[in-house]
């Protein structure tokens, strides 16, 4: 399975964004930068989703900030 970051770079352009502006809004590495823009394999989601055989978005939800707090406090509450 391969893995393309064209809409990531499109999205970057049409926002008039900077690489280096991407990464201190993003908090991405340099070198993660690098390997998206090279086409180089970022690892961890390509090997879950290849060995599900999925999508990212089989696999992941963005939630806002609010939500992940609270799961964190409903889980926390559950294991005291």
């Amino acid at each position: 399975m391969a893995v393309s970051y064209k809409k990531l770079f499109k999205m970057l352009i049409d926002w008039d964004m900077k690489k280096k502006d991407f990464r201190e809004l993003t908090g991405v590495s340099a070198n993660t930068v690098s390997k998206l823009a090279n086409g180089d394999n970022v690892t961890v989601i390509e090997k879950i989703c290849r060995g599900l055989n999925c999508t990212i978005d089989n696999i992941c939800e963005f939630l806002p900030d609010e939500t992940k707090a609270n799961e964190k406090n409903i889980r926390r509450n559950e294991n005291e």
